[in-house]
């Protein structure tokens, strides 16, 4: 991946948090959640938002279709997208985070901080990977004082939309910026096994529990997202991950999936 990199900069210890899902429709989960990121500071937060993203497309007319977990993504579903997580998500994370303390402000993967490419235009549409990250936007922001909060939508070269899944981006930020941690943030206590957390899972175990049906959904692509971040270790669990190291699943370089916790 080419990426800018950022020129003696102090900074370290550099934490990336991905959160989505439902919980960012609750005030008072997004207040533990601001109060859990001034613990883990410094660091850069991606945020996703495909529920309400789908519920204004339905309200909209616009048919919400998946592929293998992914958004078809048409150039009016990709305009949604920019609007949906640039507006009324990421603007609910900001204040929260302001509330707490925490000096945040949003940006985006289309403000200058990613260069994508579309994966496959012919049968996702507007769908694009990361190519590239501005490090040094980011530790910029970070060695000010201030949380990137950062919507993962981008533009191509032709200058419109394009719609990028949040876990892969936070997996390239990770990397980019060799964080010490990758931190997934659910609603849930990590990957269950039935009503056990398993404590750690490999990349070597993901196939299995794939096919077993122990993960689906969204906990696949966010599995399959921590497996890519190779250069940070990952965990992947509730909001109670931020302040408690312990807490969550851990996803390993190597070994076998750990015994349930």
């Amino acid at each position: 991946m080419n990426q800018k990199t950022p020129v003696g900069t102090g900074l370290r210890g550099v934490r990336v948090i991905k959160v989505g899902g439902g919980e960012m429709e609750d005030a008072a989960w997004l207040d533990r959640f601001a109060t859990g990121v001034k613990h883990a500071w410094p660091a850069v937060i991606v945020h996703g938002g495909g529920r309400r993203i789908s519920a204004w497309q339905e309200r909209l007319g616009l048919p919400v279709e998946m592929r293998d977990g992914v958004r078809v993504t048409t150039a009016e579903v990709a305009e949604l997208v920019q609007m949906v997580l640039c507006g009324p998500i990421r603007s609910a994370i900001v204040r929260a985070l302001r509330s707490r303390g925490v000096d945040a402000v949003g940006v985006a993967g289309g403000d200058g901080c990613f260069t994508v490419e579309l994966l496959d235009p012919e049968r996702l549409g507007r769908v694009g990977r990361v190519t590239g990250v501005d490090c040094g936007f980011l530790l910029g922001l970070l060695e000010r004082g201030i949380t990137p909060v950062l919507a993962p939508v981008s533009v191509g070269p032709d200058g419109t939309a394009v719609n990028v899944n949040a876990d892969d981006a936070a997996a390239a930020v990770a990397n980019a910026l060799d964080a010490v941690e990758l931190l997934f943030v659910s609603d849930v206590p990590g990957v269950m096994r039935g009503a056990e957390r398993i404590a750690a899972v490999t990349p070597a175990d993901l196939d299995g529990l794939i096919a077993g049906g122990v993960v689906q959904g969204g906990m696949v692509a966010k599995l399959k997202a921590a497996v890519a971040a190779s250069r940070a270790p990952a965990r992947i669990g509730d909001v109670g991950m931020l302040t408690d190291p312990t807490r969550g699943t851990v996803i390993t370089a190597a070994g076998a999936a750990g015994a349930a916790a």
